[in-house]
């Protein structure tokens, strides 16, 4: 009998004991909870421990499968929503990336675009400024044409000569105003300078000076299709030759024994005008 009332003592303190560790267990202040449901990354309050178990669960000294689940249940669904929250924050990482790496390249070709026009704006500037030199060297030089246009310079001279008293030409004489004429068909800026010399007196002199340079001026204009106007026509009569200067002859002059037209082709800078009036090749 003492032996029984012994054993159900002993079995009455161990079943005894899990419920006084629960009853003085500390539970966490009301604070730190508070605090940290700001630090978690649901922005939940903290999981706390059941300790409503009534009076079998204070005084079972094993753990129910119920009493489990519950305790587990939480922190499961705690678990889950951490890998939604996780996923759904790699994909707003990876969207993000993918649009900074689309508005690098963006940028990137922005820039190169830009370079490009940048290069091909200093090539048109550097072709600009060529063709503004270009300008006006040209018209440095049409400035100096136009200053000389009226200066008239001897370039080929021509002597035909008559018998006494003739006007015709002779085959010689149509032979040396082709080689002086033919030319000038594809030429500008000249004059032809004719004046007939003629042996005798006064006016007789004069006037035959004049048909044998008319009969010039006739043969060159029907012959060689030279414009009236470029031809200018003087009978000198019997007036003396002057000395020829390009040959430096220092005699004095000699007047005319015979009958004979000096044909004398003066020209200005016209055709150098044409040359540089020219506009240059635009660059492409």
């Amino acid at each position: 009998m003492k032996n029984r009332t012994i054993f159900v003592l002993l079995l009455a303190a161990v079943m005894a004991l899990p419920a006084i560790a629960q009853q003085t267990s500390t539970p966490q202040p009301a604070a730190q909870t508070t605090g940290s449901a700001a630090t978690n990354a649901t922005g939940k309050t903290p999981l706390q421990p059941d300790t409503h178990e009534g009076f079998w669960g204070r005084i079972n000294p094993f753990a129910r499968k119920k009493y489990v689940q519950r305790q587990t249940d939480p922190i499961r669904n705690r678990i889950n929503e951490l890998d939604e929250l996780t996923a759904s924050n790699t994909k707003a990482i990876k969207d993000t990336d993918s649009r900074a790496q689309q508005g690098i390249q963006l940028a990137s070709a922005k820039a190169n675009e830009a370079d490009q026009h940048a290069i091909e704006a200093g090539s048109k500037a550097q072709a600009a400024q060529q063709t503004a030199d270009q300008a006006h060297t040209r018209l440095n030089n049409v400035e100096k044409v136009v200053t000389n246009i009226d200066q008239y310079q001897p370039s080929t001279q021509t002597e035909i000569l008559f018998k006494s008293g003739q006007t015709v030409l002779s085959k010689n004489a149509k032979a040396a105003l082709d080689e002086m004429a033919t030319p000038l068909k594809s030429q500008r800026g000249y004059v032809v300078e004719v004046q007939g010399f003629s042996s005798g007196h006064g006016q007789t002199a004069i006037s035959n000076s004049q048909k044998m340079a008319e009969s010039v001026v006739r043969y060159l204009v029907l012959n060689h299709d030279i414009p009236v106007y470029r031809i200018y026509l003087v009978g000198m009569g019997n007036a003396p030759t002057p000395a020829s200067a390009a040959a430096g002859d220092t005699k004095p002059a000699k007047r005319t024994t015979g009958g004979r037209v000096e044909v004398s082709l003066l020209k200005n800078n016209l055709e150098q005008l044409a040359s540089t009036s020219t506009p240059p090749t635009q660059a492409k």
